[in-house]
């Protein structure tokens, strides 16, 4: 037996189709992604309802005189939203226009006519245009995040050649996050790789991966999670008191970070100490986060110029050119990353014991002496024995 079709699904269908072979810019279209069936028809009715509102604004200031074909439009684009409100509102659709907008319609109304061009009234107030927020909404499957009017501080935290990473408190969430900021003297190509970075660590999802949110196009800065410390700063302050097992745990947090990476394809040629990220936690346990990809590169990718310059905190001497960069240059870096981690200082491991030995093979002067990828070398890592003891902090 045939199910009958349901007379609201069908009107609905035919709503949202109506709008689906609109032309919308993305300016307006991303206010909306969030909702699948009328996003479209949500960003089309609002980029309309500004193009209209700032043609007014503009004839309120000069001619006091709205155009014939516009204002019949305008009459039209009035009864299309309120249509499209009231269609929805009887299918139990909750849809909310911005006040100031549903009072920018009405008021409109009063004075627009069909024919021979409309007078724009001497007491006419300039309409706000709202760009950068949607003026339509829907209650039923959204949430409404409490808007701050103070001001927040940014504290500055980190500085380097491309970028400023700031804290500050969210106050929807009463948590710290990061506000990493291009600088504003980046050339195109810079400015390219630190938007690229932003991609890149977006799709990235693993533990042991700093967190990106949200990019501003504006400003050309997004937020991130708040990591407390450097790698180097936080062996630093616990170098004397941090147990072997403690280190262990570190270094292999950090190369699972590096194993998840190369498996997606990619490598980070820049890893170093300021770009390994430590998040802590009461108790003493903490998270290694990987960050800083603004070298990172498609191990197929042809991206990187053949005579660009060498770049990076740590460079593998044998590496000629930075588009050559591979897994074994990487690993160079690595070496000297784990060193720190079971030293606490900046220079190579030359001893006999095992952690010493796995450096040595990790900057070895010949490349097929290296370790050929960081699974081999993980599994190295976790073979070293340590002997917990009570007062060995979780890492």
């Amino acid at each position: 037996m045939l199910k009958t079709p349901d007379p609201t699904e069908l009107m609905l269908a035919d709503l949202s189709q109506k709008y689906s072979d609109m032309e919308v810019s993305n300016a307006f279209l991303r206010l909306y992604e969030s909702d699948a069936r009328f996003g479209r028809a949500f960003a089309s009715i609002h980029e309309r309802l500004n193009g209209h509102f700032e043609s007014i604004n503009d004839r309120a200031e000069t001619t006091g005189h709205y155009w014939a074909e516009q204002s019949r439009e305008m009459l039209a684009l009035v009864k299309e939203t309120n249509d499209f409100l009231q269609a929805l509102k009887h299918a139990g659709v909750d849809v909310h226009l911005a006040e100031s907008y549903m009072a920018a319609l009405k008021g409109c109304q009063s004075w627009l006519v069909r024919s021979g061009g409309s007078a724009v009234p001497d007491d006419f107030e300039q309409i706000e245009i709202i760009k950068y927020a949607p003026v339509l909404s829907r209650p039923d499957i959204e949430i409404k995040l409490k808007k701050s009017t103070v001001r927040h501080q940014l504290q500055l935290i980190g500085e380097g050649s491309y970028a400023k990473v700031f804290s500050f408190i969210d106050p929807d969430y009463g948590i710290k996050f990061a506000i990493k900021r291009a600088n504003k003297d980046l050339d195109d190509r810079d400015l390219y790789r630190f938007r690229q970075e932003f991609d890149i660590l977006k799709r990235l999802s693993f533990p042991y991966i700093v967190e990106v949110y949200q990019y501003d196009e504006t400003r050309n800065e997004y937020k991130m999670e708040f990591c407390e410390s450097t790698l180097r700063n936080y062996i630093k302050k616990r170098n004397n008191k941090l147990q072997f097992s403690s280190r262990k745990r570190i270094a292999l947090q950090f190369l699972y970070g590096i194993n998840y990476i190369h498996h997606e394809g990619l490598l980070h040629r820049d890893v170093s100490l300021q770009n390994v990220l430590v998040k802590t936690f009461s108790g003493g346990a903490v998270l290694v986060k990987l960050s800083d990809f603004g070298l990172a590169k498609e191990r197929n990718s042809e991206y990187t110029r053949t005579k660009t310059e060498m770049r990076g905190t740590i460079r593998d001497p044998l590496l000629a050119s930075f588009k050559e960069y591979d897994v074994c240059n990487e690993i160079y870096a690595i070496g000297w990353v784990l060193s720190y981690i079971f030293s606490g200082r900046e220079a190579l491991l030359s001893q006999t014991d095992a952690p010493s030995q796995i450096v040595r093979k990790c900057t070895a002067h010949d490349l097929v002496n290296r370790y050929q990828s960081v699974r081999e070398l993980i599994g190295d890592v976790e073979k070293l024995e340590a002997t917990p003891t009570s007062t060995d902090a979780p890492a």
